[in-house]
């Protein structure tokens, strides 16, 4: 009986599909991105634009951080997965041995994560090691670092977020956030809650940044203090600047090809910078999966 049920509904699945072809090839052209919700404005924006340009294309793009994102790759649940970090090593390996392909990278944005302060703080610059302080618990107070009497309001991402794990590599040498850390769900949260307390600090994409201070950021402290401008970015000078990636279980093909290639070309890359990002150099963006620096280049 389930046999004749199983060939009934493939007996009719190929009438359907022989009546009305256009079903399967609007089915090839359906493409779904996860990941990072630093990325997701410029997923859905790309998406948008794409699907005007090629109607027949369903592009879907939703958030719930890099980690969410990687997860999804590795069971088979999305096409494409942003992530605001490089893939680990075990990420990779679960990769291989779910889908027998090596894990592809392919840079598609440049970031440079700032630093939020509300418009109020007098602190105008802060080195690596005073924002390590500041969120390991050493740095408490804002007279510390040159500011007002007032105690420092950490407010920050939840760990499976790729802006997370790379602040907490980059900044916090992989030691652990103060437990006072207020973490919440995404970049536009943390800029929010900041905007709104006058001795909050918090941490994100640079294209989040309307309504707040951003706060200039020095590699050592007698070092100079840099804005995460576009020339500071794409030169390496600011000292957090990262890629953005799109991550595909082998190289990608099909719609997501297309829609990949799209994202890297001039007017892909103008609305990186049309949203707050900034578009890759013209070299060096496709990268297999691993610890990269801007522009997808292998360190």
């Amino acid at each position: 009986m389930i046999k004749q049920c199983l060939h009934n509904l493939s007996f009719f699945g190929l009438i359907f599909l022989a009546l009305f072809p256009e079903a399967e090839y609007a089915q090839n052209r359906s493409v779904t991105i996860k990941g990072s919700d630093t990325m997701v404005l410029l997923g859905q924006r790309w998406a948008e634009l794409y699907m005007k340009k090629v109607p027949e294309s369903r592009i879907q793009v939703t958030g719930g951080g890099s980690g969410t994102g990687i997860a999804a790759l590795i069971n088979g649940t999305t096409d494409i997965c942003e992530s605001s970090r490089p893939i680990t090593q075990r990420e990779r390996q679960a990769i291989r041995q779910k889908w027998g392909k090596d894990p592809v990278e392919i840079a598609v944005a440049i970031d440079g994560l700032a630093i939020y302060l509300h418009p109020s703080n007098s602190v105008d610059e802060l080195s690596l090691s005073q924002l390590k302080g500041i969120y390991t618990g050493a740095v408490s107070n804002w007279k510390q670092v040159g500011g007002q009497d007032l105690r420092i309001v950490m407010y920050g991402r939840e760990n499976n977020s790729g802006t997370y794990a790379f602040f907490k590599e980059h900044v916090l040498e992989n030691q652990d956030f103060h437990p006072r850390t207020q973490t919440l769900p995404g970049t536009a949260a943390v800029v929010n809650a900041v905007s709104k307390d006058v001795k909050a600090i918090g941490y994100g994409g640079i294209a989040y940044s309307k309504g707040i201070k951003l706060v200039r950021v020095k590699s050592t402290d007698t070092g100079p203090s840099l804005i995460p401008s576009m020339e500071n970015v794409l030169s390496g000078k600011y000292p957090v600047s990262r890629s953005l990636f799109w991550y595909f279980a082998g190289d990608p093909s099909g719609e997501a090809k297309s829609l990949t290639d799209w994202v890297l070309s001039p007017e892909g890359q103008a609305i990186v910078k049309e949203v707050g990002y900034y578009p890759l150099p013209r070299k060096g963006v496709v990268k297999n999966a691993g610890t990269s620096a801007p522009g997808g280049q292998q360190k």
